[in-house]
């Protein structure tokens, strides 16, 4: 029996003929944000269609209506596996699909652009380069001095393919690398590890605090007063992940207090951010749009992840990035 794949149209367009190439016992179908399903060349409702594999590709945001797409997957009327190009599974689709009894597998195809980001802000903050591009400009012969990465003891929350990612990149550098996740276990190169309980004992120490974990019920929020009030005088704060991870007006105060030195934000409550919003005129704040995965290299990954796990489907062997539905 052929195992029944669906796309978005967009998605078989692009990646066709490296998935034919695979040789696959597959029956292929698409859909689009129209609502329906093309079947044999036919056009069908979801509510018609069962399918073993769905991709989910950042083609569905090709048009901008991903809500569009969502509900048309939520009246299938069954769903073996989804893989979606989203690292982070705090959208209610997922939950409800989940709940379904949808095995689901999310995306590590982001974790080296975000890594490579957060490398390049902290950097751009280490580093006085808008000053040595002022004095050159001025001509002005003078030194600038800067601090070192290797001199850095970095806080890692959240260590799923992102964390793993910047911290083998912090190691490189010579820094230090305190992790925070769900359970201690050995996380190599981490140099420590401990849960969020822990944040008191290893908040005090850390230079750089990066935020990377998904965001939920137990993470909602949790960068408030007294969380920042934790944290070493001066550091800097790094936000790839969700923006309700945050207090707003609790990060505000961080900065103007000089609790915090800086904080890199990418992710935020509302998006696109209100252009009323404080955020963006924070002489403290370095603030970009969502962007951070936006990488050279993530399509080709995204790609990847989804030729290899079809394979391994096809073949009833395990697949990556699999997620325990207990933490959706």
């Amino acid at each position: 029996m052929p195992v029944t794949l669906a796309m978005h149209a967009a998605s078989l367009e692009h990646i066709g003929p490296r998935l034919d190439a695979l040789g696959l016992d597959l029956a292929i179908a698409t859909f689009d944000a129209d609502g329906r399903f093309r079947v044999d060349g036919k056009l069908v409702e979801p509510e018609e269609v069962d399918l073993d594999y769905l991709w989910l590709s950042m083609h569905i945001n090709a048009d901008g209506r991903s809500e569009e797409v969502f509900d048309t997957v939520l009246r299938c009327r069954s769903i073996g596996l989804l893989q979606t190009f989203n690292a982070g599974l705090d959208h209610p689709f997922y939950k409800k699909i989940s709940d379904r009894g949808v095995r689901i597998c999310n995306s590590s195809a982001q974790a080296v652009a975000i890594s490579e980001y957060t490398l390049a802000q902290v950097l751009g903050l280490l580093h006085p380069v808008e000053q040595q591009r002022r004095q050159q400009a001025a001509r002005q012969w003078r030194k600038t001095p800067f601090r070192e990465i290797s001199q850095t003891h970095w806080l890692i929350i959240g260590y799923g393919p992102i964390g793993r990612e910047v911290a083998t990149r912090v190691k490189a550098f010579g820094a230090e690398v305190s992790v925070l996740r769900r359970s201690v276990v050995p996380s190599e190169p981490a140099d420590r590890v401990g849960t969020l309980a822990d944040l008191a004992a290893f908040g005090p120490a850390a230079d750089i605090v990066l935020l990377a974990c998904p965001l939920n019920e137990a993470t909602r929020g949790m960068a408030d007063a007294g969380f920042f009030a934790t944290l070493k005088q001066g550091a800097i704060l790094v936000n790839i992940a969700r923006g309700p991870l945050i207090d707003d007006a609790a990060l505000i105060a961080a900065l103007d207090a000089n609790r915090l030195e800086a904080a890199v934000l990418d992710v935020f409550h509302s998006e696109p951010l209100p252009e009323d919003d404080p955020l963006w005129s924070h002489p403290k704040v370095r603030l970009t749009s969502h962007t951070s995965f936006n990488g050279s290299g993530v399509q080709a990954r995204w790609d990847q992840l989804f030729l290899d796990n079809i394979g391994r489907f096809c073949r009833g062997e395990p697949l990556q990035m699999e997620v325990d539905p207990a933490n959706i």
